[in-house]
């Protein structure tokens, strides 16, 4: 028996100097999974301590599964083009239902039961996510309310994290002329943690992170070497717009970035607390 308690005393002793090195620090979150998983009440967990040792930690989420599933109860044709949703102005309707009025809201409560003190926004908040409609280059197709980041009203967030909230916020954002837009949930995470000047952009997924083709998993990269490996195919698919979406964070300022396995539990305290932290860390 003592030998496990001295186990879990030399553990709290590795991520000291990390707790120290992070106090007064904002680290940024991209959640991409189900709020109802297991997995979710970890991340509640480590993001309340995280609070808890004087660390801003930022929540960003999406809810495409989600999203998805209200589309097809309504009737409404699921399609995409270049990994972006086709948003009408009823799939915007919807859209904003599921994710500010369903997930945001369900995350703040989870991080509250777990004893934290969390605020949902939405990007339309006090014009916390200016955006403009996206174009595609060499196209017809019209992906309707679909918007790129052109603002980020970041004092907003410094001011909620400054008086001990947790901010949690959906991709949902307005133009100039008040239109609601949709937003890829990678690229307001990478455009936030810009704004803020983050200490670390962290992306939870459903894989260990990037490996190589050996498939073996590689624990760190430059921006050099992940660019090409994403000409070479080695980074491919869906892991393409995340990297990039992470190399334009690090262009922005942010110190660090990683993609990690959040169905690991408790995989950003692993990953922010120990030395040798999991999944894929990237940096310029």
């Amino acid at each position: 028996m003592i030998k496990k308690y001295i186990k879990s005393a030399e553990t709290l002793i590795q991520a000291l100097p990390y707790i120290k090195k992070f106090n007064s620090k904002t680290i940024v979150l991209k959640f991409g999974g189900s709020v109802g998983s297991k997995e979710f009440s970890n991340f509640a967990n480590d993001l309340v301590l995280m609070k808890l040792v004087g660390i801003h930690p930022v929540v960003v989420h999406g809810g495409g599964s989600e999203i998805s599933k209200a589309l097809s109860s309504s009737g409404i044709e699921i399609k995409f083009v270049d990994g972006l949703r086709i948003t009408c102005d009823r799939t915007m309707k919807i859209v904003e239902s599921v994710l500010s009025g369903k997930i945001n809201k369900e995350i703040v409560s989870t991080i509250r039961k777990n004893g934290g003190s969390s605020i949902g926004l939405s990007g339309k908040d006090d014009n916390l996510l200016k955006v403009k409609k996206i174009k595609l280059d060499k196209s017809s197709v019209d992906l309707g309310r679909v918007g790129k980041i052109s603002k980020v009203n970041s004092k907003l967030i410094v001011t909620l994290n400054n008086k001990g909230y947790i901010p949690v916020i959906s991709p949902i954002g307005c133009d100039n002329k008040g239109f609601t837009y949709n937003i890829n949930a990678d690229h307001a995470a990478s455009q936030i943690a810009s704004a803020l000047n983050a200490e670390k952009l962290i992306m939870l997924t459903d894989v260990a992170g990037i490996k190589d083709k050996k498939n073996k998993l590689i624990s760190s990269l430059n921006k050099k070497s992940a660019e090409t490996l994403i000409k070479q195919g080695t980074i491919a698919k869906g892991m393409i717009p995340k990297v990039e979406c992470v190399i334009s964070a690090l262009m922005g300022g942010v110190k660090k970035a990683h993609i990690i396995d959040g169905r690991i539990p408790h995989a950003v305290i692993l990953e922010t607390f120990t030395d040798s932290g999991i999944g894929t860390e990237i940096l310029l």
